[in-house]
């Protein structure tokens, strides 16, 4: 091959490995000023420059050479970093001189916080919005902010920044992360960085990869039912149906006002199926590879509403659930803890449930991940709902139940992790005695009786129970059941009135003895 040939071989290559070449200097959006990186564990610093260029990164007393690979791509590992207060600079410098200084990075504890509009609920729209803001001045808790973005491929970074927790920042902090935040670094007292990278109205499969989602035949089904849709969408139809739309439900809305009616609500404009936020692996692809493989200590995760839609999705939510964690922890290397909100109290209040409903299998979800997958938790929040709005407004609780998980079971805190979680049963004659972990230093009906407690027999016809705490078990009975065989607790969408707790204040998570298929 002569000289012209081999030029015009490296150009495209170059073009191959980055669209017009890598030409400068680049890492992902993550390492910016006021970042936070990972205490006591090696560090990873990448990012991307032309093929074999040396690339020099320097931060505190550390100072580490490397190539770019073929593919651009450069990588070196930060020794042990001890925690840090004071703000430094990361240097990543290459042989032409070109220099990225990243300001204001500290080093502490680092947490990934994803899922779907409950983790993207803003702290300006939690209780006592003025009092918190007010009280935010916390300089060492960061929190990084994503763009909602989506992609058919796995990207290398996406848009975001880093801020610094102030009055003025903290407004648009997700709430449930910054609470949980601000816990830990008041119990840890080291820097905490928070990754906020959620969407409101998201399924499970769209922040999982693709290849993991095989098996599961509703999500291929949906997959190819986009597919065929993109192979026909056409924007400016698209378009034209929306402004139809918009202009009847102007009229709607005008009629309503005139009749003192609530507004229905607004039509949404279609996208491209590939561009969805619901197409599978959407999300893991756009907003989460991205930071693979940032130095974090562990994910704090609140989703699943929006697959609670079924039975099929709410039973089949615990293999996913497992199908996720185990696929992030497998990219990231690290089996790092997983601490998830279990969906709470919501829609139609029922004082005396007795029977079946998606939200209770979804729930059961999250309840079994704790009880069988290593490293996974869970923080209930049973009582912190809101039977008209999705979007229960204390997040303060649910903050404070997620960090009771991880100082408890991460950081080793001799307290009690978190909520009592049903563990067995035995039947004494007519009754059926109940056993729990983390029933703390006693269980206790909170305001009265217990309520929402439910028995059947072999007939599987539930009724409600007279339930009493015994120490730490609880025990059940009715004396429609002479030959009980299993038990329901809180097992609705809004069980109104579950009042199972630990003397330390934590709700009983909803639970059932049986493994009955769904009464539909």
């Amino acid at each position: 091959m002569n000289c012209r040939l081999k030029k015009i071989a490296v150009m495209l290559l170059v073009v191959a490995l980055g669209g017009t070449g890598f030409a400068e200097l680049k890492l992902p959006s993550v390492f910016s000023n006021g970042m936070v990186l990972q205490r006591d564990q090696a560090v990873a610093v990448w990012g991307w420059d032309d093929p074999g260029k040396s690339v020099t990164v320097s931060f505190a007393d550390q100072k580490q050479t490397v190539k770019a690979g073929e593919d651009g791509k450069f990588t070196v590992m930060l020794k042990d970093l001890k925690a840090s207060k004071e703000p430094r600079i990361l240097s990543v410098v290459n042989d032409a001189g070109e220099k990225k200084e990243i300001q204001g990075v500290l080093v502490g504890e680092v947490w990934l916080c994803s899922g779907q509009s409950n983790m993207s609920m803003s702290v300006s729209r939690s209780n006592d919005f003025d009092k918190e803001k007010a009280a935010a001045n916390y300089p060492l808790i960061r929190m990084f902010l994503t763009s909602s973005v989506t992609s058919l491929k796995p990207e290398n970074t996406c848009p975001g920044m880093w801020k610094v927790c102030t009055p003025e920042n903290v407004g648009s902090f997700s709430a449930a992360a910054y609470f949980f935040g601000r816990r830990l670094h008041k119990e840890l007292d080291v820097p905490v960085g928070l990754i906020r990278t959620s969407w409101g109205g998201t399924r499970i499969e769209a922040w999982t990869p693709m290849a993991a989602l095989k098996p599961y035949k509703f999500v291929m089904d949906y997959k190819i039912t986009a597919d065929k849709s993109a192979k026909t969408f056409d924007p400016a139809v698209a378009e034209k149906k929306y402004q139809m739309q918009k202009k009847a439900w102007q009229m709607k809305v005008k009629a309503a006002k005139a009749a003192g009616k609530k507004a229905p609500r607004a039509p949404r404009k279609s996208i491209h199926p590939h561009k969805s936020q619901h197409y599978p692996a959407n999300l893991y692809n756009a907003m989460i590879n991205p930071f693979v493989p940032y130095g974090i200590r562990g994910a704090i995760w609140y989703q699943g509403e929006s697959n609670a839609g079924s039975y099929e999705k709410a039973i089949l939510y615990r293999e996913m659930m497992e199908t996720m964690v185990s696929e992030w922890r497998r990219v990231w290397k690290s089996e790092f803890p997983f601490y998830a909100v279990q969906l709470v109290d919501f829609r139609k209040a029922q004082v005396n449930p007795v029977e079946d409903s998606p939200w209770a299998f979804i729930r059961e979800s999250f309840l079994k991940c704790h009880q069988e997958m290593k490293g996974f938790g869970i923080a209930v929040g049973i009582d912190v709902g809101n039977a008209t709005d999705i979007h229960p407004k204390n997040k303060q609780a649910i903050g404070y139940r997620l960090a009771q998980q991880a100082l408890a079971r991460t950081y080793g805190k001799k307290i009690v992790a978190g909520s009592p979680l049903y563990t067995g049963m035995k039947k004494d004659g007519s009754k059926i005695v109940l056993s729990f972990d983390d029933a703390g230093s006693g269980l206790e009906a909170k305001g009265g009786a217990l309520k929402t407690f439910a028995i059947a027999g072999a007939d599987k016809k539930f009724v409600v129970a007279e339930a009493k705490v015994v120490g730490k078990t609880v025990v059940v009975s009715s004396p429609e059941v002479k030959e009980p065989v299993a038990v329901r607790y809180a097992w609705a969408n809004n069980p109104v009135g579950c009042n199972l707790y630990n003397k330390e204040g934590f709700p009983a998570s909803p639970f059932r003895t049986d493994d009955w298929a769904p009464m539909q």
